[in-house]
């Protein structure tokens, strides 16, 4: 069987239909993963598709800076 690198420890393990948990190790390491992504601290980055309205466009251009800050449905 292949080996391959957890992604997120980097512990060699067997590429193999008997681990639930591949590409990674464990259920720690693929938590720890999904986390990641989670919390935005992993993103796939993009373009703005083209032939959207100039002002859809601008929002999607600035959705980094969008503040939750005001929307009640985010507080207790």
């Amino acid at each position: 069987m292949p080996a391959v690198n957890c992604p997120t420890c980097k512990k060699a393990i067997e590429w193999s239909t008997d681990n639930k948990f591949r590409p990674f190790c464990c259920e720690r390491c693929k938590l720890i993963d999904l986390g990641e992504w989670a919390s935005e601290n992993r993103v796939i980055k993009g373009q703005t598709p083209k032939g959207l309205p100039p002002e859809l466009a601008q929002q999607l251009e600035n959705f980094d800076e969008f503040d939750l800050g005001e929307n009640d449905f985010f507080h207790e």
